[in-house]
C-alpha cells in the first residue's frame, strides 16, 4: 500500500469519527408541542408500533396471495456411481431355467426438470382470512393509536417533570440565598447579646434542611432530563434544552371546556380496541366452520428428462423426453371423531368471552371518563387554590420575619412560617404539572382519531 493510499484511509477513518463525534454532541431545543412531535416519531414503543402496522401490511399481502397461482420450479441431476442390479429370469434370454440373469436398467446418468403452477379454486378458510384482513389492519392501527396515546403522555409527564425539577432548583436556591441572609443577620445579633443561641440554631436546622433538599432536587432534575430523552427516543446523555416554563403550561392547558365535552363511548380507543378483539374472535369462530367445509385445488406441471451415459446434457445432441400433467383434488372433510367440533366450541367459548368484555370495556371506559373529567377539574380548582396559598403564606413568612427580628415572634415561629411557604411553593409547582397532565390523559379518553382504512 503506497503513502497516498494510506493518507486517504487515515483521513476516512478521522472524518468518520469527527461525524460520530459531532453527532453524539448534537443538542436539541423543544417546546412542548415540539417534543411531542419529536417523540411520536422517534419514541421506541412508538416505532415498534409503527413497525406492527408494516408487518401488519406485509401479512394482507400474504394472505390475499395464498389463493393467487403458485408457480414452482425443480431440477434434479443424479449420477448413479453403482448402478442397482435387478435378477432376471435365465430363460427370458434364453438360459438354463432356475437361473438368473443380472440386469441394470436405465442410464448411470438422469437429468429431470419440472414446473408446476398451483391454484387454489375453492377453499371456505380462505375467504375467512380475505374477509379478516380488514380487522387485522384495524388491529395494529388501533394499537398504534394506544401506543401514540401513552408516549404522548409519557413525554408531557417527562416534560414537566424537568420543569418541576428546575423551578423546585431555582426556588430552593432563592430560599437558601434568603434563609441565609437572615442567619448570618441573626448570628450577628445573637453575637452581640441581643437574641438567642435558640434562633441561630433553629434557622440553621431550617438551612441545612434546604440544602440537602437543593442537593436531592439538582439529582433529580439530571434523572428527570434522562428520562425525558427517554420517551424521546433520544440517548440519555443527550444535551437538551426546554423553551417552556412550567407556568405558563398550566394556564395553557387551564380549559373549563374540555369538562363540556362528550364522546360515544363506541369511539374511544379502548372501547374500540376490545371491539377488535370480539371481532378477531368471530373469525376465529367462522374459521374453524370452515375447516368442515370441501377445498378444491388444481395444479398443471411440464416436465422433461435426460438420460445419458455420460455428462452430455449441455450438448446439442442430447435427447430429451418431456411429459405435462393436468389435475384437480377435491377434498372432503368426512370424519374427525369430534375433534373439528371440539375446536369450533372452544372459539365459541372465546368469542362469548371477548363479547363480555367488550361490554366491561363499554362501562369501565365511561368511568374512566367521568373520574379524568373529576381529577381534571379538581386539579384546575386546586391550582387556583394552590395560587392562593402561596399567596398567603408568603405574607405570613413575611410578617414573622419581620415580628422575628423586632423580637415579637420566637425563632420557631419563624420557622413554621417559613416551612409552609416552602410547602406552599411545592404544592403550587404539583398543582401545575397536574394541570398538564391530566387534561392530556381526558384528552386520551376523548379521543376519536382514527386510521385511514386505506391500504
Amino acid at each position: 500500500m503506497n503513502k497516498i493510499s494510506t493518507f486517504i484511509i487515515a483521513m476516512f477513518f478521522t472524518l468518520g469519527s469527527f461525524a460520530q463525534e459531532l453527532e453524539a454532541n448534537k443538542s436539541y431545543s423543544f417546546s412542548l408541542q415540539q417534543a411531542v412531535e419529536f417523540g411520536l416519531k422517534n419514541n421506541y414503543s412508538s416505532q415498534i408500533s409503527t413497525k406492527e402496522i408494516e408487518k401488519s401490511l406485509k401479512q394482507k399481502w400474504e394472505i390475499i396471495a395464498m389463493g393467487l397461482p403458485q408457480i414452482s420450479g425443480n431440477i434434479d441431476y443424479q449420477n448413479q456411481l453403482k448402478q442397482p442390479v435387478t435378477l432376471l429370469p435365465a430363460e427370458l434370454a434364453g438360459g438354463e431355467p432356475g437361473t438368473f440373469v443380472p440386469v441394470r436398467f436405465g442410464t448411470q446418468q438422469n437429468l429431470s426438470g419440472t414446473a408446476t403452477w398451483n391454484q387454489l379454486i375453492f377453499d371456505p378458510s380462505y375467504i375467512v382470512g380475505i374477509q379478516s384482513v380488514k380487522t387485522l389492519l384495524a388491529i395494529s392501527r388501533n394499537a398504534k393509536t394506544k401506543t401514540d396515546q401513552e408516549v404522548k403522555l409519557a413525554i408531557i409527564n417527562a416534560y414537566g417533570n424537568v420543569l418541576l425539577s428546575q423551578e423546585s432548583v431555582n426556588i430552593l436556591k432563592k430560599n437558601i440565598e434568603t434563609l441565609d441572609k437572615n442567619y448570618r443577620d441573626t448570628q450577628k445579633i445573637f453575637e452581640n447579646g441581643l437574641a438567642e443561641e435558640e434562633d441561630v440554631e433553629q434557622l440553621e436546622i431550617t438551612l441545612l434542611g434546604l440544602k440537602n433538599n437543593l442537593s436531592r432536587s439538582e439529582r433529580m432534575q439530571g434523572i428527570s432530563f434522562e428520562m425525558l430523552n427517554l420517551t424521546l427516543g433520544l440517548p440519555v446523555d443527550t444535551e437538551v434544552t426546554l423553551t417552556e416554563n412550567l407556568d405558563g403550561l398550566a394556564m395553557e392547558y387551564f380549559d373549563l371546556s374540555l369538562l363540556a365535552r362528550e364522546i360515544p363511548v363506541e369511539e374511544n380507543i379502548d372501547f374500540r380496541i376490545a371491539e377488535n378483539q370480539a371481532e378477531s374472535a368471530r373469525i376465529f369462530v367462522r374459521l374453524e366452520q370452515a375447516k368442515a367445509l370441501p377445498t378444491l385445488t388444481s395444479f398443471v406441471n411440464y416436465g422433461f428428462q435426460g438420460f445419458s451415459e455420460e455428462f452430455t446434457f449441455f450438448k446439442d445432441s442430447q435427447e430429451y423426453f418431456t411429459q405435462s400433467i393436468l389435475g384437480v383434488s377435491l377434498n372432503i372433510p368426512i370424519f374427525s371423531s369430534g375433534l373439528r367440533g371440539a375446536k369450533t366450541q372452544q372459539k365459541k367459548i372465546e368469542y362469548e368471552q371477548a363479547v363480555l368484555l367488550l361490554e366491561e370495556t363499554k362501562n369501565m371506559v365511561q368511568l374512566e371518563i367521568n373520574s379524568a373529567k373529576s381529577d381534571y377539574e379538581f386539579s384546575l380548582e386546586n391550582y387556583q387554590t394552590q395560587k392562593r396559598n402561596l399567596e398567603l403564606s408568603e405574607r405570613i413568612e413575611n410578617k414573622n420575619q419581620i415580628k422575628f427580628f423586632e423580637g415579637l415572634a420566637s425563632s420557631f415561629e419563624l420557622s413554621e412560617a417559613q416551612r409552609q411557604l416552602y410547602s406552599a411553593q411545592q404544592e403550587l409547582l404539583q398543582s401545575m404539572l397536574n394541570v398538564i397532565t391530566n387534561k392530556v390523559a381526558l384528552e386520551n379518553l376523548l379521543d376519536t382519531s382514527k386510521y385511514s382504512d386505506e391500504n
